[in-house]
């Protein structure tokens, strides 16, 4: 279980993961040991699922962005679905992939260097496979907001 430390230092990498602990510990009430402890623990319990380094907008200005809404077939069966989840969590285009409620069964954002790399993705991934029944595609014209935080309160 985790505790109020446990989520201020949870709270504290989210926003910086570079920090070291001796940086951490100006923000989490810890000893720099302490916190080192508390990170691998966090880590190898599966709380911390990876570390990344998210690139400045700069890099990604001249990329294509899309959003599209998957509507599967009403006759797509679990192993069909199972296996379109695999090749969309597989490819390396894919940023994020939801299976939501409603009348649109799942969302993807495709990143791609141009339209068409994205044309080629879209018909290899979603035209040629039979569990797709339509999609339909938003294209991103300006990101105002990206920010995967979950904020962590005190666990009482």
């Amino acid at each position: 279980m985790l505790d109020s430390l446990d989520h201020a230092l949870l709270n504290a990498v989210q926003c910086d993961d570079s920090r070291t602990a001796d940086q951490l510990a100006r923000v989490v009430p810890l000893s720099p040991s302490a916190i080192a402890r508390r990170l691998r623990r966090l880590r190898t319990d599966g709380w911390i699922q990876k570390t990344i380094a998210l690139l400045s907008p700069k890099l990604r200005q001249r990329r294509l962005q899309a959003l599209v809404f998957v509507i599967l077939s009403e006759h797509a069966n679990a192993k069909g679905k199972r296996s379109l989840d695999a090749r969309l969590a597989a490819e390396p285009a894919v940023q994020f992939c939801f299976d939501v409620t409603g009348p649109i069964d799942i969302i993807v954002l495709f990143d791609c260097a141009d339209m068409a790399e994205f044309t080629s993705l879209a018909d290899r991934v979603l035209l040629a496979d039979p569990t797709v029944h339509r999609y339909d595609t938003h294209f991103v014209r300006q990101q105002t907001k990206f920010a995967p935080f979950v904020q962590l309160g005190d666990a009482t």
